[in-house]
C-alpha cells in the first residue's frame, strides 16, 4: 500500500507533466496543495465518481482555479470519466481539461473558476443552499440534505474584494458546513506577497465570525486531519483552515518561488523533481497500486446507496416532501405552472394598471412565488427600492434558515456570485436585485453566470435617466449594451405590467442561462393588446401598433420609451404617415426566432426606422441600419426630475416625430 507522500506525489507528477506538455499552465499550486488534497479527498470527501451529480455529495471548489491540474489530477485518480489522455491534452482545443476549470467540461467540476475569489463566493452559495434546503426538507431522523462544502483558495482570492463581501455574510449567517483551506504560500505572480499583502488573515476571519484554525503545516497529513476534524465538529461557524505550504513543493530550484507559479518547470527541472520526490516513474505514468489506493468508486457507490436507502424510508414517511424535493433537485417546474402562469398574465392584462415596471415586477413575484417554493429571493440592501420582496417572504438568518429571502447587504458582486453557487447546488431558482447601474459592481459574476448557463434571475431597477435626481452616478446608460452583448444571457426590458409578467414567466422557464430583468422607477402606461399580441411578447419583439397599409416607417422601442413612442406614432399617423410600432422587450429572444417571423415584424423593405431607448444608441445600429436613426443617449445623464431630463435629452414624442421626418 503506497504511503500518503507517494499518493500526493502522484498529483504533483501529473500536474507538472501536464503543464510541461501544454507548454503553459500553473504547476506551483497543485504541487503545494497536493498533501491537503490527498487527505481531504481520500479521508473525508463524500462523492461518487460514477455519479458526479449525486445530490447529497460534498461539494469541492477550487477557487484558485489557475491550479486546475490539481483538480484534474484528483478527478482522474479518483475514478471519474477523465482518462489520462485528457490530462495529456491539458489546455488544448476541445479537451475536457481547459486551462481553468470549466463547469460542464469534465465530470466532477462543480463550478467555473479563474477570476479569483469567485470560487469562494460560489462555495458560500452552495453552503447557503445546503443549509436552507436542509431546513426546508429534513425531518427528525431524516437528514436527506446533509453535506459539506469544501473550498481551496489562495493569496489572490484573499486579496480580491469579493472575498470580504462573501466571507462576511457567511459568518453572519453561520454557514457552519463551509470549510475553506487557505493556501498560505506567500507567493503570487509578482513574487513575495509581503510587499503588497500583509493582512492579519486570522483576525480578519475571526472578525467575520468564522472559526479559524491557524498555522497548519500543509505538508503534514496528521495536522491536516486534526484541522479538518475540528472544522467538521463546529457546524455553527464556517471554518478557515490556514495551511502554510511551499509553492512548487519538490522542485529543487523553483519551490517557494514565483517562477513555479505560472510556467512549466522545464524538462530538466522535472527530472530533478522526480529524483527529489523519489518518484521513479515516467511522464504520465501512474503505478496500479497508486490508482487502486486513490480509486473512490467503491466507497462512493456505498455512500450513495446508503443515501438512496435513507431516501426510500423518507419517501414512505414523507411522500409529499420527498416528491417535492426530487422535483426541485431535478429543476422541474410544478406540473401546472404553465397554465397558472397564463392565468397570471391574463389577469395582469385585465387590470390594465399604470405603474412603474419595478412595481409590476413585485406584482409578478407576488403572483408567481406561491407557485414556486424554489424561489430564493434577495436584494443588495435595496429591497424597498427594487421591490423584490413579497407577502410570503421569510428572511433567512443564522437562527432561522428555513426562509426564502436573503438580505445580502451592500454586496452586489458577492450577491450575484453567491446566487451562482445556489444555482449550481440545485433545488432553487435564485433571484437578486439592485439598481441597473450597480450591475457594474457585479459584472464579472454576471458573466460567470452566463458562461456556465446558470438558472438565475438578475433583477435590475432604476434603469435609466428616468430615476431622476440621483444623477449620472446612478443613471444607467451603457449597461444595457453590456448585458445584451453577453452570450447566453437574455435581457428583458418590459414596457408595462403585461410585458413584465411575461418577462418573469420566461425567466423562470429558462433553463440554460440567466435572465436580466430591467425595470423602471417611473410609472408606465398600460398598452392595449389582443390575445395574439400577448402571445407574441415571448418572442422578444412584436408589432404593438400597426397601420392598414405597408408601413412607411417603423419605430422600435423598449421599456419606458414604448409609451413615448406610441404617442409619437399617433402624431405621425394623424399627419398621414403610415407607421408601425414594434415593442422589443428582449432582443436576444427576437434574434432566436425564425427568419420569417423576424421579417414579418421588421420587413427589410422598410428602411425608414427609428429606435428609441433612454440608453446608449450604439446597440440599435443593427436594427435601424444606415438609413435609420436612434433617439437615445450619447452622453451621461444629469441630476434633475425625470420629466426634465427626458425633455433635455430629446426623449420626447415631438423629437421622435421630427427624427422620422428628417429621414425623408
Amino acid at each position: 500500500m503506497p504511503n500518503r507522500t507517494e499518493l500526493a506525489n502522484a498529483i504533483r507528477a501529473l500536474s507538472m507533466d501536464a503543464v510541461q506538455a501544454a507548454k503553459s499552465g500553473h504547476p506551483g499550486a497543485p504541487m503545494g496543495m497536493a498533501d491537503i488534497a490527498e487527505v481531504l479527498w481520500r479521508d473525508y470527501l463524500n462523492h461518487n465518481p460514477q455519479n458526479p451529480d449525486w445530490p447529497n455529495r460534498d461539494r469541492f471548489v477550487l477557487s484558485n482555479g489557475h491550479g486546475s491540474m490539481l483538480l484534474y489530477s484528483l478527478l482522474h485518480l479518483s475514478g471519474y470519466e477523465l482518462p489520462l489522455e485528457e490530462l495529456k491534452n491539458f489546455r488544448q482545443l476541445h479537451s475536457k481539461t481547459p486551462g481553468h476549470p470549466e463547469y460542464g467540461y469534465a465530470p466532477g467540476v462543480e463550478t467555473t473558476t479563474g477570476p479569483l475569489g469567485q470560487g469562494l463566493a460560489n462555495a458560500v452559495g452552495m453552503a447557503l443552499a445546503e443549509r436552507v434546503l436542509g431546513a426546508q426538507f429534513n425531518r427528525k431522523g431524516h437528514a436527506v440534505v446533509d453535506h459539506f462544502t469544501y473550498c481551496f483558495l489562495g493569496d489572490g482570492c484573499m486579496m480580491e474584494g469579493i472575498s470580504h463581501e462573501v466571507s462576511s455574510l457567511a459568518g453572519t449567517l453561520g454557514l457552519g458546513k463551509l470549510i475553506a483551506f487557505y493556501d498560505d504560500n506567500g507567493i503570487s505572480i509578482d513574487g513575495d506577497v509581503d510587499g503588497w499583502f500583509t493582512d492579519d488573515t486570522v483576525a480578519r476571519f475571526e472578525a467575520y465570525g468564522w472559526q479559524v484554525i491557524p498555522r497548519v503545516d500543509g505538508h503534514d497529513p496528521d495536522e491536516i486531519r486534526t484541522a479538518i476534524d475540528t472544522a467538521r465538529k463546529n457546524t455553527d461557524q464556517p471554518t478557515l483552515i490556514c495551511c502554510k505550504t511551499i509553492i512548487g513543493f519538490g522542485s529543487p530550484n523553483k519551490e517557494g518561488k514565483e517562477s513555479s507559479h505560472g510556467a512549466p518547470l522545464g524538462e530538466d527541472e522535472i527530472q530533478l523533481t522526480r529524483e527529489r520526490l523519489g518518484w521513479k516513474h515516467g511522464s504520465f505514468e501512474i503505478p496500479q497500486d497508486i490508482y487502486d489506493a486513490w480509486d473512490a468508486r467503491g466507497k462512493g457507490r456505498q455512500k450513495e446507496q446508503a443515501w438512496n436507502e435513507a431516501m426510500e424510508i423518507y419517501r414512505r414517511e414523507h411522500p409529499e416532501l420527498a416528491a417535492e424535493l426530487e422535483r426541485r433537485l431535478n429543476g422541474d417546474l410544478p406540473a401546472d405552472f404553465a397554465a397558472r402562469a397564463r392565468d397570471i398574465i391574463q389577469a395582469t392584462n385585465e387590470k390594465a394598471e399604470k405603474v412603474a415596471s419595478r412595481k409590476a415586477s413585485q406584482n409578478a413575484i407576488q403572483a408567481l412565488a406561491p407557485l414556486l417554493p424554489e424561489f430564493l429571493g434577495g436584494s443588495a440592501d435595496l429591497a424597498g427600492s427594487n421591490l423584490t420582496k413579497w407577502e410570503g417572504c421569510r428572511p433567512i438568518t443564522r437562527l432561522d434558515p428555513e426562509g426564502n429571502y436573503v438580505y445580502y447587504g451592500v454586496r452586489e458582486f458577492g450577491m450575484t456570485a453567491i446566487m451562482n453557487g445556489v444555482a449550481l447546488h440545485g433545488g432553487f431558482i435564485p433571484y437578486g436585485g439592485t439598481f441597473l447601474m450597480f450591475m457594474e459592481y457585479a459584472r464579472n459574476a454576471v458573466r460567470m453566470s452566463a458562461l456556465m448557463k446558470l438558472r438565475s434571475i438578475l433583477v435590475y431597477t432604476h434603469d435609466s435617466i428616468g430615476l431622476g435626481e440621483d444623477g449620472p452616478t446612478h443613471q444607467a446608460v451603457e449597461q444595457l449594451t453590456a448585458l445584451r452583448s453577453t452570450p447566453n444571457l437574455e435581457t428583458w426590458r418590459p414596457c408595462d405590467t403585461v410585458e413584465t409578467a411575461v418577462a418573469w414567466v420566461q425567466a423562470v422557464q429558462r433553463t440554460e442561462g440567466p435572465a436580466a430583468l430591467i425595470f423602471s422607477r417611473q410609472g408606465l402606461p398600460h398598452q392595449n393588446r389582443d390575445a395574439a399580441q400577448i402571445d407574441a411578447i415571448e418572442k422578444g419583439a412584436y408589432i404593438l401598433r400597426d397601420c392598414e397599409s405597408t408601413p412607411e416607417a417603423i419605430l422600435i422601442a423598449t421599456g419606458s420609451e414604448v409609451g413615448i413612442t406610441m404617442e409619437a406614432a399617433e402624431q405621425l399617423s394623424a399627419a398621414g404617415t403610415a407607421v408601425r410600432v414594434v415593442s422589443m422587450p428582449c432582443a436576444e429572444r427576437f434574434e432566436a426566432q425564425s427568419p420569417e417571423y423576424r421579417e414579418s415584424v421588421l420587413p427589410a423593405a422598410v428602411r425608414r426606422r427609428v429606435a428609441v431607448e433612454a440608453a446608449s444608441k450604439d446597440f440599435w445600429a443593427k436594427y435601424v441600419g444606415l438609413d435609420g436613426a436612434v433617439v437615445g443617449m450619447d452622453s451621461f445623464g444629469e441630476s434633475a426630475p425625470a420629466e426634465a431630463l427626458y425633455q433635455h435629452f430629446g426623449l420626447t414624442p415631438e423629437n421622435i416625430v421630427q427624427t422620422v421626418r428628417n429621414l425623408g
